[in-house]
């Protein structure tokens, strides 16, 4: 079975431009900013804040650029922006990709679902392939793993 880790391909590129990008259009922001030697309102410590806010964009960014779902001997080790999770095999009932969902949906056994923001319907078919070699994946582990 192919173990290969499930990571995002053009959410990832974006983020990380888009991060890019941030840290540069704040910290010109901040250089032009009319400081008070020429008259304006905008201080050392101002300025420093619009930068420091273009940093923490792209900081955001780049968490997003870093999500993914790795296969493990005792689970699924899921990334996601906010929460880091293992799902054991033998808790997933069902992997969902339909209906319109931005990425796959695990449902679990004991009731609670989790997004896997790894695979995304914005990657197209090859979103779509993940999601099917997700599912092929947990039937067999759930096969081999005892319970």
């Amino acid at each position: 079975m192919n173990d290969a880790p499930f990571i995002p391909r053009r959410g990832r590129v974006m983020a990380i431009i888009t991060a890019l990008i941030s840290v540069v259009l704040f910290g010109l922001i901040a250089v032009l900013l009319p400081g008070f030697d020429v008259g304006g309102r905008w201080g050392p410590v101002d300025k420093l804040m619009v930068f420091g806010l273009g940093l923490a964009v792209a900081a955001l960014l780049v968490r997003y650029a870093r999500i993914g779902a790795w296969p493990q001997a005792e689970g699924l080790r899921v990334r996601n922006l906010m929460v880091s999770q293992l799902l054991p095999w033998q808790e997933i009932e069902d992997i969902r990709f339909g209906g319109g969902e931005p990425w796959v949906q695990i449902d679990l056994v004991a009731g609670e679902t989790i997004a896997v923001m790894a695979i995304q319907r914005a990657d197209g078919d090859e979103g779509v392939a993940q999601a099917q070699r997700l599912a092929e994946l947990v039937a067999e582990r759930q096969r081999t793993t005892p319970h």
